[in-house]
């Protein structure tokens, strides 16, 4: 597992990649870890907690592991990623590889620091991890990295990963030098009819669930499938095959193992939730204090709000909703959900510390809307709620809850993006916005302060 031979393939446009990394009494009955995140973002206050975890799974028995990491892990929105060019983002890349194979399907925000694609991924290469992506650089006309990789875990793992063509969540600067096609399209193209005969099919998309959804029911048997991109935790089988999404900010770690012996359920779930104060990787922690402590401004370390209790993220949602709704006299605000990174912590926040919970800033709009509409609009919001499968729709918002629920007509507030998106987020397209005059973040922000 400490080292490993490289073959690269060339076919077509693109590189096949095989890797070899020996064998274990795990993989010798066919048995296999793999660990599984997704929309990380440069989130620091994890990251310790989080290498130490996955250190522990991946040496908890003999099987060995693989590491998926399914895009999105810089942000550029993290003053200290940006003032340090991701530094501690690749301490954590670099030390992960040192754990068990590593694999990246590159995501719209992992450029966010160095706004060239083609630089993170050799970059990451440099560091032993796979890349694979679909994802064209217009500047060559070649791809940024092979769509498909092998790895050897004792017995074939083969891999397909693509990105989603969402151009405007891409760095405004890079969007001119990308090709990338439409993902379900593309998919339905490239991915197999069968399973393989040798081992075992991952499939990692960047593309959001609303995009993989129609993939699902012609998924081949045994097939691992690591969605992201919606910063939603989902579990769904198809067949003898399992669809994963794993959240955001590193919460939760997914666990898939694999047992190719199990015909009828070789791919068993398992989630993780680290705790950020919990064990931690020391030297990455050290880092992270270091870091902190050197980058941030006396005004991002000032404390500009005390949060009475800690809130998950669904609730902070609705929180900062309804924050947006009384600042601007409405009857109920809604929240795009990944326009928040984090849940509220309990205690003192710190101007940092806010911007990891509310990461975007913009317009705060309103409409009129009659009760049936609220009604038709409230049974798509909150989607963190035990909603079915069958209706989830990636893209969602929070809901304050109205607080005049028997009022015939309503103002409602959102974002200017979800405005700007209102049938991924409201299901129609036929609410009329105006400005409020008002932004989101500093609201938000004077709504917390006053308690």
């Amino acid at each position: 597992m400490n080292g490993f031979n490289r073959r690269t393939v060339l076919g077509g446009a693109a590189a096949a990649m095989t890797l070899s990394f020996g064998s274990s009494a795990g993989a010798a009955t066919g048995r296999a870890k793999v660990l599984m995140l997704s929309d990380l973002h440069s989130a620091y206050g994890i990251t310790p907690a989080l290498l130490e975890a996955m250190r522990r799974i991946v040496r908890r028995d003999a099987a060995p592991s693989l590491i998926l990491l399914n895009g999105d892990l810089f942000e550029a929105g993290n003053v200290v990623a940006k003032r340090t060019d991701g530094a501690l983002d690749w301490a954590f890349l670099e030390a992960v590889a040192k754990l068990a194979p590593t694999v990246i399907n590159i995501g719209n925000h992992d450029a966010d620091l160095v706004e060239d694609i083609a630089a993170a991924a050799d970059r990451a290469r440099a560091l032993g991890i796979t890349v694979i992506s679909n994802i064209v650089d217009k500047r060559t006309g070649r791809p940024v990295a092979s769509s498909r990789a092998t790895l050897d875990l004792g017995f074939p793992v083969h891999l397909i990963g693509w990105a989603t063509n969402s151009i405007d969540t891409y760095p405004k600067a890079i969007r001119p030098d990308l090709a990338i096609p439409a993902p379900t399209a593309w998919a339905q193209a490239n991915l197999p009819a069968a399973p393989p005969e040798d081992g075992m099919m991952v499939v990692m998309s960047h593309a959001g669930l609303p995009a993989d959804r129609p993939l699902l029911a012609g998924l081949p048997e045994r097939t691992l499938f690591l969605g992201g991109h919606n910063h939603v935790t989902v579990e769904h089988a198809q067949g003898t095959s399992r669809y994963v999404h794993t959240g955001a900010w590193g919460q939760p770690l997914t666990v898939a193992t694999i047992d190719r012996a199990r015909k009828a359920d070789p791919i068993r779930i398992s989630r993780v939730i680290v705790d950020p104060r919990g064990p931690a990787d020391q030297a990455l922690a050290r880092q992270v204090k270091e870091a902190l402590a050197a980058q941030l401004t006396p005004e991002e370390r000032a404390v500009v709000a005390k949060v009475p209790k800690a809130l998950s993220l669904g609730d902070t949602g609705r929180h900062v909703a309804g924050l947006m709704a009384r600042a601007a006299g409405a009857d109920i605000g809604f929240m795009g959900h990944t326009t928040l990174g984090m849940g509220l912590p309990a205690g003192d926040l710190s101007r940092y510390a806010y911007d990891s919970v509310v990461r975007f800033d913009g317009r705060i709009v309103k409409a009129q809307v009659d009760a049936e509409t609220l009604a038709d609009i409230l049974t798509r919001t909150d989607q963190d709620r035990g909603f079915p499968f069958d209706r989830l729709t990636g893209d969602f918002a929070y809901a304050s809850g109205p607080t005049r629920p028997d009022k015939t007509h309503l103002t409602v507030v959102t974002t200017d993006w979800c405005a700007g998106r209102q049938h991924e987020y409201f299901g129609r397209e036929d609410l009329s916005f105006s400005d409020t005059g008002l932004k989101v973040k500093p609201s938000i922000l004077a709504g917390l302060a006053a308690g």
